[in-house]
């Protein structure tokens, strides 16, 4: 894979999984109501289920550009809606939202189970694999490059969560993340809006 084309996939994954919503919400839940090894639990799971959506997309959905390109250029522009949506969401948010959830106590089995729950139910990240990453499959694509799909959006998942998760263990990182939110939120706006642009555009491979 072209290092042009994986930086695309990464910086898509980054933003994946950057976006406010209900994963950084479930981290930030669990390790603020159960600690650090709670929220790097949930971090871990999550991961274990994007990973589960990645394999899936890598396997399948070669046959069906193939079979069905009309319908899949049309899920090619709901994924850049949906970006574009993200973004503007991102943009609107203001101070509020995730960063400041209700402190909930909560277990190491509660985190487990809700990390890979909530990736496997969540319907962002079904969008995001079926309209997104697929983008980078081609039909006569390697065992090589899939695995390196796979493995880029499990590490950036993973990652992610677990800088958050780790990050939160210290007392002083919430507050300053409370107070520059707004900040946080119109970056991520306006980087979600020019990838949405970038789909739009036309394939990425």
């Amino acid at each position: 894979m072209p290092l042009s084309l994986w930086l695309s996939l990464a910086a898509i994954c980054a933003m994946g999984a950057m976006s406010p919503g209900p994963s950084l919400a479930l981290v930030l839940r669990h390790t603020l109501g159960g600690g650090r090894l709670c929220g790097v639990t949930a971090a871990l799971t999550h991961a274990m289920g994007v990973g589960i959506y990645a394999l899936l997309t890598v396997l399948g959905l070669g046959a069906l550009i193939i079979q069905y390109p009309q319908a899949f250029q049309w899920v090619t522009w709901l994924g850049a809606a949906y970006l574009a949506w993200l973004g503007v969401k991102a943009l609107r948010a203001g101070r509020a939202g995730v960063l400041s959830p209700a402190h909930v106590a909560t277990t190491q089995a509660q985190a487990a189970r809700e990390g890979l729950t909530v990736a496997l139910v969540n319907p962002k990240l079904i969008l995001f694999f079926v309209a997104l990453l697929s983008q980078f499959v081609s039909p006569d694509m390697g065992l090589g490059a899939k695995l390196i799909i796979v493995m880029t959006a499990v590490v950036i998942d993973g990652g992610w969560y677990l800088i958050v998760a780790l990050g939160l263990s210290h007392s002083s990182v919430l507050p300053w993340l409370q107070r520059h939110s707004h900040w946080i939120n119109r970056i991520t706006g306006v980087i979600l809006l020019a990838l949405a642009l970038r789909v739009a555009a036309g394939p990425l491979i």
